[in-house]
């Protein structure tokens, strides 16, 4: 059932079983003989004698004195009657309740009974051995004119307590010591007077080393037409315990001075010791390797810590987890000696050792091949339990864990201990990923667990840190290639890289970054694209050759948090050199000179053409552009049958020296026979009209994917393969230059069967600008407008064709 009872002396004890109450709120109500319950609180449990306490793993243990207020005593037997409340919330709503009646016989009193609870001292008094006023405490004589009045005026039934302090003496009538908290009562034949433990009257007394409780009183009762007086003096050990060598030590003093005045001659009668009121055998003791010392001034119970019979609670201190080994002793000394009689004297002990810091085990059961994260966190004692769980700083309760993919479950052991296993998959969002090596990731689980310890109530955290490698990594992958005046990196992602950053030498590439420097940069989610131009400032130069000029673009991808490199990328190419020289029909020439690797201390804004005083007039930390005209600088001219050359040097001298450490040639030529349009203007202004013009111009040509011109087909996915009259999007933009005053038209746009743009047979698409009518379905023109991709609409031409294929009669013709 849910409680069980024993008769231990003049004790009862009902237990409440552990399992039944568990995580319920509990009240105790003592009730009378009239059927009135009286609920208990701390205060009127130790004025009353009744005793609760919560031990060996939260079971309750309630106590009552054979004399309690409301015990009934009939004969040799007294009768408890206790009513208790369970609930499961503080307010004792929907509250179940169960009634316990109990009866106890007791064996016959002594003349006097000591008592010594946990939360009271009781003291019960033969009334047939009444002290002679002469004979009462010698340092005491003025007790009986102190009441005499007082006592007299009473009823036959009320009777006082005078307290004998150091400093004075105190008289209480009964009303006034029962609302000071004292227990008292009178039978036929016995005077009971019960204090609790935090009483005011208390004294702290030192005997042989040993700490006591000590309150001495006399108490008067009027029997017939007599005023009586009786000794009731108590004292209680409040220490005596002492620990080492793994072993608790108690020791009680024989004869306590406060006890035993008046009294010459002593004689002991009996000494029987136990753990929770149960007396213990010689052979009992033995086996659980108690020692029982009876000497002739004190008696001393050896316990080794950790023996049957006690038990270990968990402790916190500070925040660190411990526990504290227990255990509820219980001694029993009986004398005799020429002024009392018989004395029985029962001490109830709980004794607890010092906090000692237990190591929190946590242990990574993790199945990386299942992808789960386990965590055995303990083994606790079961006064434990798991409150709440802090994730990403947010803290949740046990049923809330699940919403964040955590399960947690707990394991009982047979010896009663337990631990929580915490469960989370390694894809939960607050499970951290960060890349190692190689294909190494590092799985990382932070939670803080919150406990808190029953009855006491003492909470702790324990922080769980795991972290797990997995070989799982997908790595970025690229692939680079180079147009006529591009170098272009495309970064495959990878499931490592959602938070690297792309940097280009120490310049981190945000679009913003990208915009300044007018470089391309583009991220769909699962590519980042880069196009960087061939004169750039981040792009080195490695080699410088009549064939070609090599060119690299190195991309470095760092940890978002800690910056450190995580993967390089490069990309180099060979570019003609003529991408350096313009040499234009007006005589003019433009040339861009560069600063190779292998030169470090090169200061390009030291450049120099043959006339020295030709400096550049564009110096980036690489480049130097100069333009001048074929007439100065120092330019040579010379003459053949069919060409006119211009030469002329870039050249580098160092400070202070006349012989240059770097020289750059370069020609240009001039067909003596060509024939070449130039801008012409009269030096009267003629009216505003559109002429032609000529330039170099920078033209793509793509194919997207659908009619929003959102994604393009990547040149890795060609050749695209479509159904007949399936919609092609293409668009033509002009890339360079970005003149807003320029605007894009299409003329003639033709399909051939082959890549070659001459082969036959061909089929006009737009003719002078407009579409096909020969066409069964004709081309479609789509607007453009102005968007964060498009800057500049009017160079942007997008048109809609049918999928088509070309044919001879009935046969399809193929390349």
């Amino acid at each position: 059932g849910p409680m069980s009872l024993e008769c231990l002396g003049n004790l009862l004890r009902i237990t409440l079983s552990a399992e039944y109450f568990e995580d319920k709120y509990i009240s105790f109500s003592v009730v009378d003989q009239s059927g009135i319950a009286w609920e208990l609180d701390e205060a009127m449990a130790a004025q009353c004698g009744y005793t609760v306490t919560y031990s060996n793993w939260s079971s309750i243990e309630f106590r009552a004195s054979a004399a309690s207020c409301h015990s009934h005593l009939e004969k040799n037997v007294f009768t408890v009657t206790l009513q208790i409340k369970a609930s499961h919330t503080p307010d004792m709503k929907n509250a179940t309740s169960h009634l316990k009646s109990a009866s106890c016989h007791y064996g016959p009193w002594s003349s006097r009974e000591l008592v010594c609870e946990s939360n009271y001292m009781e003291v019960s008094v033969r009334k047939e051995v009444p002290q002679p006023i002469k004979d009462f405490i010698q340092d005491a004589p003025e007790d009986w004119t102190t009441v005499f009045p007082e006592a007299k005026a009473e009823e036959a039934s009320i009777w006082q307590i005078v307290f004998h302090q150091p400093e004075e003496k105190k008289a209480l009538l009964v009303s006034d010591a029962w609302s000071a908290g004292y227990g008292l009562n009178t039978t036929d034949t016995r005077v009971v007077l019960r204090i609790p433990q935090t009483a005011a009257q208390v004294q702290l007394v030192e005997d042989q080393g040993i700490i006591f409780s000590v309150v001495r009183s006399s108490t008067f009762y009027k029997h017939r037409w007599m005023i009586l007086m009786v000794d009731t003096t108590v004292a209680c050990p409040v220490d005596g315990g002492d620990y080492s060598n793994k072993t608790i030590t108690w020791t009680v003093p024989k004869y306590i001075p406060s006890l035993s005045a008046g009294a010459t001659s002593f004689k002991d009668v009996l000494v029987e010791a136990g753990v929770d009121l149960h007396k213990l055998s010689t052979k009992e003791m033995a086996s659980r390797k108690y020692v029982l010392l009876n000497d002739l001034n004190a008696i001393t119970m050896k316990i080794p810590i950790g023996a049957e019979g006690g038990y270990y609670k968990t402790s916190v201190r500070n925040g660190q987890l411990g526990a504290k080994y227990t255990i509820n002793l219980f001694l029993e000394h009986q004398w005799e000696d020429n002024k009392w009689g018989l004395t029985r004297y029962t001490i109830i002990k709980e004794v607890e050792t010092p906090f000692e810091q237990v190591e929190l085990v946590i242990t990574n059961n993790s199945n990386l091949s299942a992808r789960l994260m386990n965590v055995t966190v303990g083994t606790f004692l079961p006064d434990v339990e798991l409150v709440n769980l802090t994730i990403e700083g947010v803290t949740v309760s046990v049923s809330e864990a699940v919403q964040h993919g955590y399960i947690i479950y707990r394991t009982r052991y047979s010896n009663g201990s337990k631990a929580y296993v915490i469960q989370v998959p390694l894809d939960a969002p607050s499970i951290k990923k960060e890349y190692m090596r190689d294909d190494m990731r590092a799985y990382s689980l932070n939670v803080t667990l919150a406990f808190i310890t029953h009855p006491s109530r003492e909470t702790f955290t324990a922080p769980v840190m795991i972290v797990s490698a997995v070989r799982d990594a997908v790595l970025p992958s690229v692939r680079g290639f180079c147009d006529g005046r591009n170098l272009h990196l495309i970064i495959t992602h990878g499931n490592v890289d959602q938070n690297w950053l792309p940097f280009i030498s120490d310049l981190h590439l945000t679009p913003e970054a990208a915009q300044k420097y007018s470089y391309r940069l583009r991220n769909n989610g699962t590519h980042l694209a880069i196009s960087v131009p061939f004169l750039s400032p981040h792009v080195n130069y490695e080699g410088f050759h009549t064939s070609g000029i090599k060119a690299s673009l190195h991309l470095t991808l760092k940890d978002g948090i800690t910056l450190a490199n995580r993967r390089d990328f490069s990309v180099s190419c060979r570019f003609s050199p003529s991408e350096l020289i313009q040499c234009l029909p007006s005589g003019t020439v433009i040339i861009t000179a560069i600063k190779t690797v292998g030169v470090a201390d090169l200061d390009t804004s030291l450049l120099v053409l043959r006339d020295r005083e030709c400096k550049p007039s564009l110096v980036t930390e690489k480049t130097a552009t100069f333009k001048f005209s074929v007439n100065t600088c120092g330019t040579i001219r010379k003459f053949n049958s069919t060409t006119m050359t211009y030469e002329n040097e870039v050249l580098y001298f160092r400070p202070g020296n006349d012989t240059p450490v770097h020289r750059l040639k370069f020609v240009c030529l001039y067909a003596v026979k060509q024939a070449v349009d130039v801008r012409y203007e009269s030096k009267k202004n003629p009216l505003p009209h559109v002429k032609p013009g000529f330039g170099a111009l920078s033209l793509s040509l793509k194919l997207f994917k659908e009619k929003s011109y959102s994604e393009p087909y990547q040149e890795s996915e060609y050749p695209v393969v479509k159904y007949l009259r399936e919609a092609l999007y293409f668009e033509v933009e002009l890339l360079q230059p970005k003149d807003a005053r320029l605007d894009l038209n299409l003329d003639d746009c033709w399909a051939t069967n082959s890549q070659s743009q001459d082969s036959l047979p061909q089929w006009p698409i737009l003719i002078n600008g407009c579409e096909n009518n020969k066409d069964s379905y004709r081309t479609v023109f789509h607007e453009v407008n102005y968007s964060l991709r498009v800057e500049f609409p009017q160079h942007l031409k997008r048109f809609e064709v049918r999928m088509f294929t070309f044919v001879q009669g009935s046969t399809l013709l193929q390349e």
